[in-house]
This record gives structure tokens, sequence and C-alpha cells, in this order.
């Protein structure tokens, strides 16, 4: 609301006009220090790995490694990344106490065909100095990836806006999600509930409720992250773009006979993405698809 570059109003009274300090407006915030980023990188490869490890067992991982580190600066670290231990236990959930929560719906649930589920979450991507945070939208049966974005805020609204988009394409008959404050928003399940689509979220601490979009970031930061150090947020994107493409169109898996997520997901014949067989569907169809 403040234009530093107006004619006739300054800025100090600009501010006083709309209720703002004018040391507010001037405030920068300040990022985390170069010790701190380096803990964050750590810390992140390491969940990675082991996605068990709560606040005072990642200390006590990181004094193994030589980081005399309090478990408070740990466990600000991680809150500030969106990380906690995946264990059942009590009050873990970091929604908000009045949004309404739904109860998990894929327990014993057969997966048989495309768009009977989708599942999103969101996960923390380093910067060479910095951080970012990634949501995805996948189809839990073809594992393939219907949209991202990427936000330096850990808000709804980029959440929203890739729901928004993949709803564009299809829509599935369940969307599955954790119980983060961006997933039982009132805009967020509103969206869904609109569509007629049913809602189903993870229970408290259990990572094997979600785990294709768990898979999924664990293949994108070991095939990309951790082997690039992106300078900037446009870089980021650039290269997650990239490997999404690759991840889609070119990454087989063995569970669907070696066949791409995006081969399953458009039900085309093994290697149709690259004109290597005849597809499934008429050759019209796929033009429209590939294109």
């Amino acid at each position: 609301m403040i234009d530093p570059g107006h004619n006739t109003i300054s800025i100090a009274r600009q501010c006083e006009l709309v209720g703002l300090a004018r040391s507010s407006y001037y405030y920068q915030e300040k990022g985390e220090d170069a010790y701190s980023q380096l803990l964050m990188r750590l810390i992140d490869e390491q969940y990675t790995r082991r996605p068990i490890l709560g606040a005072r067992r990642m200390t006590d991982w990181l004094r193994r490694q030589g980081h005399m580190v309090n478990h408070k600066r740990v466990a600000r670290l991680m809150r500030l990344m969106g990380l906690e231990a995946i264990y059942p236990k009590p009050k873990t959930s970091i929604s908000h106490k009045q949004h309404r929560k739904y109860p998990y719906l894929l327990r014993d649930l057969p997966i048989a065909h495309v768009d009977q589920v989708w599942c999103t979450d969101v996960t923390y991507i380093r910067l060479h100095s910095g951080f970012v945070y990634l949501t995805a939208i996948m189809d839990w049966y073809s594992r393939y990836v219907l949209t991202w974005r990427l936000s330096n805020t850990l808000d709804t609204s980029f959440c929203l806006e890739a729901l928004s988009e993949a709803l564009g394409m299809s829509k599935p008959e369940i969307f599955n999600s954790d119980q983060g404050v961006q997933f039982t928003s009132n805009d967020f399940t509103g969206l869904l509930e609109s569509q007629n689509i049913r809602i189903s979220m993870d229970g408290k601490g259990r990572c094997f409720d979600n785990i294709m979009v768990e898979r999924l970031w664990r293949s994108l930061k070991y095939e990309e992250v951790y082997l690039k150090d992106y300078r900037s947020l446009p870089e980021a994107r650039h290269c997650i773009d990239s490997y999404f493409a690759y991840y889609n169109q070119e990454r087989p898996h063995q569970s669907h006979d070696y066949r791409t997520p995006f081969e399953v997901y458009h039900n085309l014949e093994w290697g149709a993405s690259n004109g290597l067989f005849t597809p499934s569907l008429s050759s019209s169809n796929l033009s429209d698809i590939l294109s």
C-alpha cells in the first residue's frame, strides 16, 4: 500500500495513513546465518535418509558430525523446514485447530486406476543461500506429477494454485494429504468439495499413509536437488521443471512393467511417449496429449 515514489505524500505520511510504523516499512527480515544454512542442509539430507529422527536424535547426529549445537536450535530449524520425526506420537499435527480434519480413506483400498486417488505434500528445497518450499500433486496409481509449485513462504496460496491447475486437467475420486494447515484450510477443502471429491487425510505421524509422494521427494532430492547448488529461485524452478519432465516422461517404474508415469496416466503402450510403440489410444488423441 506504500508508494515510495509518490510525488506529494511522503513515506512517513503514507505510513501514518495506513496505521503502519515507519520502522516496520523499512524493516528487512534477517535471513538465517551461513552456519544455520549449513545445518539446514545437513538436516535435510539426513532427514531424507532417516525420517524417523526428531530434534533430539538429529542433534545427537549433528554432534557426532562435529557440530556442537543445542537441541533447541535444531528444533527451531526443523520447524522452519517443516520437518518432524515420523512415528506414532501424540499431538504432532501442525494444522489449524479450527480447521476440519477428514478421515484416512485409503487403508486397505485397492488403487486400481488413474484419477482414483491424487495425493499432495510440501517439502523443503535448499538453495545456495536460503531455501524454498515445493508442493506437488501426483496421481497415486500412475505416479504422474500433474502440477507443482515453488514458494518462499509456507502458506496456502501456492498449494491452492497447484490444485486449481490440476483440476483444470482432470479430477480424482479421492484427494489425500496430510493434516497441514495448507491442506485443511477452508479454501483448499472447499475447492475439493465443490468438485464432489472425497477428502482423505493422513493419520498423525503416519509416514506410509502418503507413501507415494514421500517416494517422489526422495527421488527428487537424490536425483536432482543434492546434485545441484541452486543459486536462485528461478534456477531452482528451471531445474525442478526439467526433472519432473524427466520423471514423468522418461523414468520408468518396475511396478508398471517399466512404463513411465506419462504412459500409464495416458494409457499408452511402453515407449509410446518416445514414439517406440503404437499407443493404445487413437493417433489423434496421442497428438493432443503430446502437444
